[in-house]
């Protein structure tokens, strides 16, 4: 079962909801663990629901990379009116950011 991060990244909007969204990406992790291990991928492009970044360290630099590139693209003093999506927003990051 595919999961909508789009839709469920819309619903973070204090700590309850995040927290979900962060139980929400581990499951969608530990699925496409159990899909590989069935039926591998191919090693050149993401995994089957999606994963590029299939450890810690990848995916916590990943998310840390998306997190500075996009923060390039919007002025220094730009306000984050919501803090709770915008973490959300970077470890969904770092699924697929290379």
């Amino acid at each position: 079962m595919s999961i909508d991060f789009d839709e469920l990244l819309g619903r973070v909007k204090d700590e309850q909801s995040f927290i979900e969204f962060i139980g929400a990406l581990g499951s969608d992790f530990a699925s496409e663990r159990v899909l590989e291990e069935t039926t591998p991928s191919s090693p050149y492009g993401p995994g089957a629901l999606g994963w590029e970044n299939g450890s810690i360290d990848t995916f916590l630099d990943a998310a840390a990379a998306w997190a500075t590139d996009s923060t390039r693209s919007s002025p220094p003093s730009a306000p984050v009116s919501n803090v709770w999506q915008r973490c959300a927003s970077i470890l969904l990051a770092g699924k697929f950011y290379e």
